[in-house]
């Protein structure tokens, strides 16, 4: 491993920066590979910094051309400089004006972090240390300046310029063929939130009028051509606006506010002010090339880089410690307006699943930490499913601990108290706390704690005197650097269902009108009396809490719930708690289960009762659980092959117990010939979709033979895939003459052929590692490109466990080569890539060796980057 091992930066140490920087003129004159950049900073001594300290300023593999202070040029003895960082050793006692000039080359920045160059679009990414492959500066989120900001360009290979703000002025460079544009940002910003685009591209536009009767044009930049493509995102970007003004009473507060899409980009988008940038997955959608989820997607994702707008950028974060108030919060934002636009109760199983796909395991192993970290050697492999999605949790979780009303009103306190400034977790919890009243000391050890709680629950009725009692006790593992927990305050929203399916009410002090009461401590008792019989318990509704439960109800009591709950989610969750019993048991004897036939008459009522009434609910609840969230179950010594085989007979009883139902559901819900992205649309097909799979693996010859057939009518991209992922696991010509034709006819479409790479990675098959390699020599694949790569490695890393987990280690060496093949070029793709180790200590002990090898062939190689570095030794830490 490399010996410059990064410094581990620590929350304890936090101090202010010693100066600070009132406004950035930046002049940058785009050339592909020797872009010039004059920054002419204001600056000052912080009071709160450290008095004639000397002034350090961050930097990344830059080039100093020339320095002044206050006009004249600084003598080389006054200052220290490297491409790492610039020393000035004895700035001004008072403020002063700091002119720095740096040439880089945006063509060859493969890092695609700071300013870079690529398929002719000059574009920047500077979260969250990007801005110092710029300009050298005070690359740190607590130092907020206005900026203005000059582009020039060369008028015939970049006609569009676009930075921060609003445009001041335009025009010809005189004598050259160059033109340029001066933009301008009244508000104060990190470094991290400055942007410019300069490339040829084509705009959509329309006028937008604020709550309060300001005049906006929102805009979407694309690649000429695909203008059609970006309709849906910006009418996503306009219900966004209006849903921020009716439900937080946040408006925009520029004239324009522009999202642009480029092709080579690390993250989903980033939320520049007033210049979003975006990944051009999440912003090009039509019928023929996008899924349902895709426009979900694009809507989501549209709205939470908006919505950054004021919880990110109005309001940053005063280290990256706080990464989750800027995240957590705009992700329980975006959840919040998806769930309106579309159907709440499917909405939150979804967000359920990808947490506990994601953020589970992450807490569960080797790389788990705090909401809000405590340490990290490498910030940019903290843009984790911990500090997102469960950031996210702990938000709800405050919401249902203080109400609606309080919570609204807490964060109208946070916004006017906090605007324009870099705010704590502190800060936000103190504008709740103040307006409620309530002491959240004890709330706020969920930011500071790692690891999943666990509830388990055990009844005790008593029919002599109709006592019902819940005795309830959380624990949380250890984790490598937290082995004391302490409990944590739970929202624990109840109901109780009688055997004959009534909703039984509850009288008790501590339950509010709402069902919900406060599990605080290490362990507890809720008894409810005068109930005639023993009623089955509805706990953790719509997921109050993001723990585990252990429930000591049987799989009758289960299937209860599943037949007669009032909560959609539990519901679901109910049915998905019967299905996992039964696969873990499978996994361990591999025949046949004789709970399977009551999970699928389950099923079949609830498909019956809900097909019509809510299609996409009962898609949803016909999904069955994955592998990774088997393997959860398991714990220890996963043998993925025994996890699949599990599935695969699950997958073919049910497929061929409800097979008449399921044929039923097909012919009531018919192919439209017109498509439309709607949330009612969706889920007709979505369950028209999951039906066909499912008589697939109970049929495999007739269900090969209807999936070909709508693959080959298809008039949408979503029926098209979906036939074509049933195909994927069926081995034979009909699987593979779908894949050439879908080659053949998405081959000069990028995003759709990343579906097509996807679909391969993921087939669990033996001969699937060879078919990966095969497709890296595919035309339309790039390791410049990190969607490629994402679509094709990633996928296969992490989600083929049979594949990548191969028990002769395989998997494990093809990984490795490929982050180290990636680590010089992109190492935050591939740090990425390598966190599908993660989980390689719930394996079985053969393939625990061969993890554990590769892992230390990565950490034994020489000048690893930071990004990669962090993530193996952390992989490699004991738990």
């Amino acid at each position: 491993m490399r010996t410059d091992t990064p410094k581990v930066t620590r929350l304890q140490d936090y101090r202010p920066s010693d100066y600070l920087i009132d406004t950035i003129e930046l002049d940058l004159r785009l050339h592909p590979t020797a872009t010039r950049i004059t920054a002419v900073m204001a600056m000052r001594p912080n009071p709160k910094g450290r008095a004639g300290a000397p002034l350090v300023l961050d930097g990344d593999e830059l080039m100093l051309l020339g320095i002044e202070l206050d006009g004249t040029l600084l003598d080389q003895a006054a200052y220290d400089c490297t491409p790492q960082d610039l020393t000035v050793f004895a700035p001004p006692a008072g403020p002063f004006r700091l002119t720095i000039r740096t040439e880089v080359n945006p063509t060859a920045n493969t890092k695609l972090m700071g300013l870079y160059r690529s398929s002719g679009i000059y574009c920047t990414q500077c979260e969250a240390d990007g801005f110092r492959r710029i300009t050298y500066a005070l690359d740190r989120p607590d130092v907020l300046s206005v900026y203005t900001t000059r582009i020039e360009a060369d008028a015939e290979e970049a006609p569009t310029l676009l930075g921060n703000g609003n445009l001041v002025e335009s025009g010809p460079v005189p004598g050259t063929r160059r033109h340029f544009a001066l933009w301008h940002d009244p508000h104060p910003k990190p470094g991290y939130l400055f942007a410019i685009v300069g490339g040829r591209l084509a705009r959509i536009a329309k006028p937008y009028t604020t709550a309060s009767g300001r005049e906006v044009e929102i805009a979407i930049l694309v690649e000429p051509g695909k203008e059609a493509r970006a309709e849906y995102a910006l009418d996503a970007l306009e219900r966004s606006m209006r849903w921020d003004e009716r439900v937080f009473g946040r408006e925009y507060d520029l004239d324009v506010f522009n999202v642009v899409a480029v092709s080579d980009f690390n993250m989903g988008a980033m939320e520049n002010k007033g210049l979003n940038i975006f990944n051009d997955k999440y912003v090009l959608a039509s019928p023929d090339t996008a899924t349902d989820s895709d426009y979900a997607n694009i809507e989501a994702v549209i709205a939470h880089e908006y919505f950054h707008n004021w919880t990110g950028n109005r309001i940053t974060c005063r280290d990256w410690f706080q990464l989750c108030l800027k995240e957590g919060l705009t992700v329980f934002r975006d959840q919040e307006f998806s769930s309106d636009e579309r159907s709440r109760a499917v909405h939150r199983i979804g967000e359920v699943r990808t947490l506990r796909a994601r953020q589970f395991p992450e807490d569960a192993g080797p790389l788990s930490h705090p909401v809000r970290p405590s340490q990290y050697r490498e910030i940019n492999n903290f843009y984790t499913a911990t500090v997102y999605e469960k950031g996210a949790e702990i938000i709800r979780m405050l919401k249902s601990l203080l109400g609606e009303t309080d919570f609204a009103a807490g964060m109208t306190r946070y916004f006017d108290s906090c605007d324009g400034t870099a705010a704590t977790v502190e800060d936000f919890l103190e504008a709740f706390a103040t307006v409620s009243g309530r002491d959240l000391t004890h709330f706020a050890r969920w930011y500071d704690q790692a690891g999943t709680p666990t509830v388990a629950v055990g009844t005790h009725y008593d029919p002599a005197t109709g006592s019902f009692r819940l005795d309830l006790t959380q624990t949380t593992p250890p984790t490598s650097d937290q082995p004391d927990k302490v409990p944590l305050v739970l929202p624990v929203a109840l109901g109780l269902v009688s055997e004959g399916g009534e909703i039984v009410p509850i009288d008790h002090p501590r339950v509010r009108p709402d069902g919900v009461f406060l599990f605080d401590r290490a362990s507890d008792s809720l008894e409810v009396g005068g109930l005639p019989s023993r009623p089955v318990p509805s706990l953790f509704r719509g997921f109050s809490s993001p723990v585990k439960v252990r429930l000591d109800l049987d799989e009758a009591d289960l299937l209860t719930l599943v037949r007669y709950d009032t909560d959609p989610f539990n519901r679901w969750q109910s049915a998905q708690t019967v299905a996992l019993r039964i696969l873990v048991r499978l996994v361990g004897s591999g025949t046949s289960d004789p709970g399977l036939s009551g999970f699928s008459s389950a099923l079949e009522a609830l498909l019956a009762a809900e097909a019509e009434r809510d299609p996409a609910f009962a898609a949803t609840a016909l999904a069955l659980p994955g592998e990774a969230e088997i393997a959860q179950e398991i714990g220890r010594d996963v043998d993925p092959d025994a996890v699949r085989r599990a599935l695969d007979a699950m997958r073919r009883e049910v497929g061929l117990a409800l097979a008449p139902t399921l044929r039923g559901v097909r012919d009531a819900l018919p192919a439209r010939a017109t498509y439309s992205p709607d949330a009612a649309s969706a889920g007709r097909r979505a369950l028209r979709n999951v039906a066909l799979d499912l008589l697939a693996a109970g049929d495999p010859d007739a269900g090969v033979s209807a999936a070909f057939e709508q693959f080959e009518a298809a008039g949408n991209m979503t029926d098209r895939l979906a036939a074509l992922s049933t195909l994927s696991l069926h081995p034979g010509e009909a699987r593979e003459r779908a894949f050439a034709a879908f080659a053949g006819r998405y081959g000069e479409e990028p995003l759709a052929l990343d579906k097509w790479f996807a679909l391969q990675a993921v087939m669990p098959e033996r001969a699937t590692l060879d078919r990966v390699r095969g497709l890296m020599g595919h035309a339309g694949f790039a390791f410049s490109n990190p969607n490629r790569v994402r679509a094709l490695v990633g996928s296969f890393a992490l989600g083929n466990a049979t594949q990548f987990h191969r028990p002769d280690g395989a998997g494990y060496v093809f990984l490795a080569d490929i982050v180290l093949a990636l680590n010089g070029s992109n190492p935050q793709v591939a740090a990425r890539l390598l966190t599908a180790f993660s989980t390689w200590r719930m394996m079985e002990a053969g393939r625990r060796e061969q993890a554990r090898a590769a892992l230390l062939r990565i950490t034994a190689e020489d000048d690893l980057s930071p990004d990669v570095a962090d993530i193996a030794s952390r992989s490699l830490r004991e738990p």
